[in-house]
């Protein structure tokens, strides 16, 4: 006999289930029976696991952050110096993440004991409510009366300026469709040069900047002597700007070597670094031999152009002269070596792909990008030529020459490779030169550059960095789902579009992008106020990434090299060797009565901790558990996955560690 509240089940055939009875009372019990089942001791062990688990989780971020400032390096990061360039924001982060704990703590209290304004309302008004109650009563009727009217007219605000930063990367990508649609694409507009005639090759000028840049210098200037032009007709500047005396001897000595090639090429060096690159080009435009050459061609250091760019770029000089600029595209050597340089090949392929080749083509007018262009001297002379007075020189001269009325072409089809920083501690200063200068700029001539694209950094840094977070504490201005979640993904695909093989990082760009918006924003405040950081010009590290034709095409000019035995190579030679041995004997542990005892100098590993990303980090995570308190849905998840991206960033967890 079955026992009570049981179920007999008979099976006709291995695959046919048929439910033939149920004995005892009414299905709705089995629900009573199993809640009735939990005793109130079951329970409070069960919360206390899930506390435990939440607790050491915590204990396991709070060491891994513990850790990383243990062996951070206080001489390089500059946000471990109390005065540091980024310390009022940085106190202005921590000053929110206190406030949002404290807040968290109330909230927590209050969800858990159903505090609410409706309260105020039900009981009596002699009622005395409880010191905290009371507090938190006051606060919910200050929140709603006087705090959410200003938080909703800022997020308004920063809505408009997000909608009409949508709008335009939308126009940009219809352009660009049409572009392609249409194969449109700039013509010459008169004759090629004839190939056989020398004379009729105007005379370029190619400069090479440069400054410290150990890894990079023999490919650029290697690269530059090997392109494909009439020797006579051309003359390539090695400016450099490098401090250590050892690498002025190396460069000298392959520029040495170039030129008994019968290479073209002059070394040159000044002694003091005054406007950084702005103050090097200029300086190199002062040579008297200048006045002979009708283009200059600029190629930073890390740039290895084909041999044949001067015969694809020049040409459209001919018979266009109001042309004062051809542009050509960026590619990169190291885009898939992790998935910092992924990330940041997503955004310069849609500024190459779509703004640059759209603006050129409707508007002939685009930032020029400092490197892997060719300039008519005459239209850098009208246009007055390199100032000092921005760290980016480049769009400096770009507006002042556009307002002199010339006209710039963008050839997407001509490639110059280049590398992109692989830590992101050389991409967040990177970063910084390129988003102060902007605003440096923007002071000294705002009608000139009102279109730029410096509102991005101040809505993303404020909507979804301090906005959103504040939203979870004061519900009255919670941001709609289509602002922070449907719009973000429709602007970072058509950012992919151009890089149709990053689709699987659309995610992690777009957490990455509003990561970054801290540094830009922080960039824009230095650039706009004149703050201390905002003249410092930072060379961006290199490791001298060469693609498979560039070690080709090297290999044998190498063995020649190593082949040289000239007095001063010689010479060069033996300090080398006497410099790595010295070297080596401080890295070899020495031997000793006790054992072995530890180099001195060895060079370690940092680890990289950048203070304003972790602030941010665990003011979003405490927004996050908010959220989730008010079960918010998409809310709470895109809170913890943005604060989990700043703490990722903020323990150098992305990209290479730098040496």
């Amino acid at each position: 006999m079955a026992p009570p509240n049981s179920v007999a089940v008979t099976m006709e055939k291995p695959d046919n289930f048929s439910l033939l009875e149920i004995n005892g009372s009414d299905p709705s019990s089995f629900s009573d029976n199993k809640r009735k089942s939990i005793s109130p001791k079951q329970f409070s062990w069960f919360l206390l696991l899930k506390a435990h688990r939440v607790v050491s989780a915590l204990s396991w971020l709070l060491a891994s952050v513990k850790n990383r400032i243990a062996f951070s390096s206080k001489n390089v990061n500059e946000e471990e110096d109390p005065k540091s360039r980024g310390k009022q924001m940085y106190r202005f982060i921590k000053a929110c993440l206190v406030i949002s704990i404290v807040a968290l703590s109330i909230e927590t209290v209050a969800y858990y004991k159903n505090w609410n304004l409706d309260l105020i309302n039900r009981r009596p008004s002699w009622e005395v409510f409880g010191l905290v109650e009371w507090s938190y009563m006051a606060w919910l009727s200050f929140r709603s009366d006087y705090i959410a009217p200003i938080v909703i007219t800022l997020s308004k605000f920063c809505t408009v300026l997000f909608l009409i930063q949508s709008l335009d990367r939308l126009v940009l990508c219809l352009g660009c469709f049409w572009i392609k649609l249409k194969k449109i694409q700039p013509k010459l507009k008169d004759e090629e040069i004839d190939l056989e005639d020398a004379s009729n090759f105007p005379m370029v000028l190619i400069q090479i900047p440069m400054c410290n840049e150990r890894e990079v210098y023999e490919q650029s200037i290697g690269a530059a002597a090997q392109l494909d032009w009439p020797k006579e007709r051309i003359l390539i500047q090695v400016l450099d700007d490098s401090d250590d005396p050892n690498l002025q001897l190396l460069i000298k000595e392959e520029v040495s070597a170039w030129a008994e090639k019968g290479v073209n090429i002059i070394y040159r060096h000044r002694l003091i670094r005054t406007g950084y690159k702005a103050g090097n080009l200029k300086s190199a435009m002062t040579c008297d031999y200048v006045k002979d050459y009708e283009f200059v061609t600029i190629f930073d250091a890390d740039f290895t152009p084909s041999p044949d760019f001067l015969k694809k770029t020049v040409p459209h000089f001919k018979g266009n002269p109001e042309l004062g600029l051809v542009q050509a595209r960026w590619s990169f050597v190291n885009k898939d070596e992790n998935l910092l340089t992924r990330l940041q090949n997503i955004n310069l392929c849609f500024h190459f792909e779509v703004e640059q080749q759209v603006n050129g083509v409707f508007l002939n007018f685009f930032g020029f990008n400092g490197t892997a262009g060719v300039w008519r001297i005459k239209a850098l002379e009208e246009s007055g030529g390199w100032l000092e007075r921005t760290t980016v020189e480049d769009m400096d001269i770009a507006v002042r020459a556009h307002l002199n009325g010339w006209k710039f072409i963008y050839l997407n089809d001509v490639e110059v490779t280049c590398e992109l920083p692989e830590s992101y501690e050389a991409y967040k200063k990177q970063q910084h030169r390129w988003h102060s200068g902007p605003m440096q700029l923007f002071r000294l001539c705002l009608p000139s550059i009102i279109k730029s694209k410096l509102i991005l950094p101040f809505y993303s840094f404020t909507l979804f960095c301090i906005i959103l977070p504040l939203t979870m504490f004061i519900p009255e201005a919670e941001l709609p789902l289509w602002i922070i979640c449907y719009v973000p993904i429709f602007i970072s695909l058509l950012n992919i579009l151009p890089s149709p093989k990053s689709f699987p990082f659309l995610i992690p760009y777009l957490l990455f992008e509003n990561t970054m918006s801290i540094t830009k924003f922080n960039a824009m405040i230095s650039g706009l106020f004149q703050l201390g950081s905002a003249y410092e010009w930072v060379v961006t590290k290199k490791t001298g990434r060469s693609s498979e034709s560039d070690l080709v095409a090297f290999a044998e000019k190498e063995e020649k090299l190593h082949r040289r035995n000239s007095e001063s190579g010689l010479e060069l030679l033996s300090k080398l060797k006497e410099q790595e041995m010295n070297l080596a004997e401080q890295e070899t542990p020495k031997k000793t009565l006790g054992g072995l005892v530890r180099p001195k100098n060895k060079i370690k590993k940092r680890n990289m901790v950048f203070k304003k990303e972790l602030a941010l980090a665990f003011l979003l995570l405490t927004a996050a558990a908010r959220s989730f308190l008010s079960a918010h849905g998409l809310h709470f998840y895109f809170l913890l996955f943005q604060g989990l991206s700043f703490l990722v960033v903020g323990l150098d967890l992305i990209g290479e560690q730098i040496n």
